[in-house]
């Protein structure tokens, strides 16, 4: 069956944004306009389509993200609705990883708030084009001139507003097309899918006209016939900005700006117009690269159906019906029911069961996938997410995607023996599902430790398994993650001997064990040179290395930002095996750690605190005697955001405190930020809790 879409049709993209920026209403609203559901979803209602889990309708978020596909002006639009809270950070980030463009929605009052900084941050890491949305014109204190000059500002973005806003707030009446120059103003009646073109009124013309030569001066700097055209004030037709315009935000150069009110149904067909017009295909993004799983060496695929196939796995959900469906994007060649296919990190085999196409919970079974698409399979074992599947034939490993360490834990244990199984069951489902979720078993305690990225992220889950999984457990109280460093280079020495006649064991390994800039994490550098120890054991010793690092010195935290160098040993012609080097390396990277001066660090807390004005005072008071380092204070409309970073030990239970500190005035988002040493009192503290004296 040949594909249904020429590849210049598809558009893959995300819609991101700071939690209650207006994400999933505006999603709903796409769904509404391109004729995918004939009913508007409402978050408040607990009505969203892609708000479909039983917690994001109670709770009004978003906490996975959801895929659906529709169609719009002759285009085929795959779009994923992602979380908007910092906590569910690893569905924005695997979903920047497959898409193609990006949505970014701003709310028209808050601006540029910090989740939309870091969302922002990972989709430069990506280089994914965007077209910025600023959301909620309707509300109260909505400034459009505000929210572009934060973008720009903050964001370090060239931005270009290719329409401006008539009236705000209440007052918001319709929409100026910077391009075409024409008014236009939606009908109530009709939920805003009709709409009246008017020329632009007549008190406007001047402030259009300035807008409009600022679009063509910022966009004669990437194209040389429209900076000719526009010095020499020669027309220039609307078709010939939007093809420069699409350039330069496929190239990541400048970002469009539009505006609306999406629950007020304003702004979304131009929207999904800005989509078609200006975000990429995947036949206008250049190849993937990659490398092969074999040889090592860097191999490049080209966005055809001709090619061999390289898909990414960028998602696992344990679905009751299907067992575990893996979502792909597919990025050259095509995918067929029943095919063999190579996991080429693992060098595995897999068949294809069954091809879905997903609509939120929904799904249809399909029997092929091209390039450029995105869909889930059925039936694959081995595969998890980041993993690339592959022509037997052309392997290929795709980069991989990085998530973040888990900052917070928590013990749970079965409330009966009957329940024991079927906790291990479910959390290892969800480990599957969420690359953020951690489980762990405490050696000396024998409690099942899991840990993840905030106290949302792990309340949420254990919900999940509570009710999707049916396990009763007992939950402990939240604990902090902390970690272990040193900060004075060693050398160190481990050595396995045992000669009991026989075949014995013999690894002697020497380390050199130096502290890394904060965020390096690891690094393993082999300096051995010649036959000092035979290449083969260089893999154990390694992970030898690795092992030891899950049990500091100081209190048996992990231990992060250390370099070690591999720079002597020996080895025995007969005795040596990969068992006796791998348990010398971890001897001598123990020795290291106890010799290294360890200390301890605790994760930071980028903080933002919304509050009125005359409750400042008292949140500033407070966020210091949290040790807090407050950063700045920036006006809102009738508040103040203030900035801090704040240990997360400090901030449990902090929602009910600010409550009661601003009558429940004031609101507050935090992400984590970085590892910082732990002040020697406190550090004193939490080393003698852990040891029990």
């Amino acid at each position: 069956m040949p594909r249904d879409f020429p590849l210049q049709k598809i558009r893959n993209i995300g819609l991101m944004a700071h939690i209650d920026a207006g994400k999933t209403t505006s999603t709903e609203r796409i769904l509404f306009y391109t004729g995918k559901t004939h009913r508007m979803g409402e978050v408040d209602d607990g009505a969203a389509v892609m708000d479909w889990m039983d917690q994001e309708k109670e709770r009004g978020i978003t906490i996975t993200s959801a895929a659906t596909t529709c169609f719009w002006n002759g285009h085929r639009i795959n779009i994923i609705d992602t979380p908007g809270h910092v906590d569910f950070t690893a569905e924005v980030e695997r979903s920047l990883r497959v898409l193609d463009g990006a949505i970014m929605i701003f709310c028209a009052v808050g601006g540029v708030e910090p989740q939309s900084e870091t969302v922002w941050r990972q989709a430069d890491r990506y280089r994914v084009p965007r077209i910025a949305f600023v959301n909620k014109m309707d509300r109260v204190g909505a400034d459009f001139e505000n929210v572009v000059k934060m973008i720009r500002e903050r964001l370090d973005a060239v931005v270009v507003p290719i329409q401006l806003p008539v009236g705000s707030g209440e007052m918001f009446t319709g929409i100026i097309d910077l391009l075409s120059m024409t008014f236009r103003v939606y009908n109530e009646e009709t939920l805003g899918a009709t709409y009246d073109e008017h020329p632009v009124p007549k008190d406007l013309v001047k402030i259009c006209k300035i807008k409009r030569e600022k679009l063509l001066e910022s966009l004669s700097d990437y194209d040389d016939l429209l900076a000719d055209k526009f010095l020499n004030e020669k027309p220039i037709h609307t078709e010939e900005i939007k093809k420069v315009l699409r350039r330069a935000t496929i190239e990541t150069k400048v970002v469009p700006v539009l505006c609306g009110a999406a629950i007020r149904n304003k702004g979304v067909q131009k929207l999904l117009d800005a989509v078609v017009d200006f975000l990429p295909s995947p036949k206008d993004l250049p190849e993937v690269k990659g490398f092969n799983p074999y040889t090592g060496k860097e191999e490049k695929r080209a966005v055809s159906d001709s090619e061999g196939l390289t898909a990414l796995v960028f998602k696992i959900v344990s679905d009751s019906y299907v067992g575990r469906l893996s979502y792909i994007r597919v990025y050259s060649g095509m995918l067929r029911t029943g095919t063999v296919v190579l996991n080429a990190n693992s060098k595995k085999k897999e068949r294809i069961g069954r091809i879905l196409q997903i609509h939120a919970n929904k799904r249809d079974e399909i029997s092929e996938v091209y390039a450029g698409d995105i869909a889930a399979c059925v039936g694959l074992k081995w595969t998890f997410t980041g993993d690339t599947l592959s022509d037997l034939k052309k392997p290929v490993v795709l980069e991989m995607m990085r998530f973040p360490e888990p900052v917070i834990f928590i013990a749970i244990e079965p409330k009966s023996k009957a329940d024991q199984d079927k906790l291990f069951d479910a959390l290892k489902k969800i480990a599957y599902e969420d690359p953020t979720f951690k489980i762990k078993v405490d050696e000396e305690t024998g409690q099942t430790i899991i840990s993840g990225m905030g106290e949302l992220h792990l309340e949420v889950l254990v919900e999940r398994m509570m009710r999707e999984f049916g396990v009763s457990a007992n939950v402990g109280k939240p604990h902090v993650a902390y970690k272990e460093t040193i900060t004075v280079p060693v050398e160190s020495e481990g050595k396995f001997i045992r000669q009991s006649g026989g075949k014995g064991q013999y690894g002697l390994v020497r380390l050199k064990v130096e502290p890394l800039p904060k965020g390096q994490r690891f690094l393993f550098e082999n300096k051995i040179e010649g036959r000092i120890i035979p290449k083969e054991f260089f893999p154990a010793i390694q992970r030898g290395v690795k092992e030891a690092m899950e049990n500091g010195a100081l209190a048996g935290y992990p231990v992060i930002d250390i370099k070690v160098t591999l720079y002597d040993g020996s080895y025995h012609e007969e005795d040596s095996t990969e068992l006796a080097f791998r348990i010398a390396a971890s001897m001598a990277l123990q020795d290291g750690l106890r010799r290294g001066e360890p200390k301890l660090l605790e994760p930071l807390m980028k903080a933002e605190v919304v509050v009125p004005e005359e409750y400042m005072g008292d949140v500033i008071g407070d966020l210091n005697a949290r040790r807090g380092k407050i950063l700045g204070v920036n006006p809102r409309p009738n508040a103040k955001a203030i900035d801090a970073l704040v240990p997360l030990s400090e901030m449990f239970g902090y929602a009910t405190d600010l409550r009661s500190l601003s009558q429940g005035r004031a609101i507050y988002t935090m992400e984590f930020s970085h590892y910082e040493k732990v002040p020697e009192t406190i550090s004193e503290k939490i080393i003698a809790r852990i040891r029990g004296y």
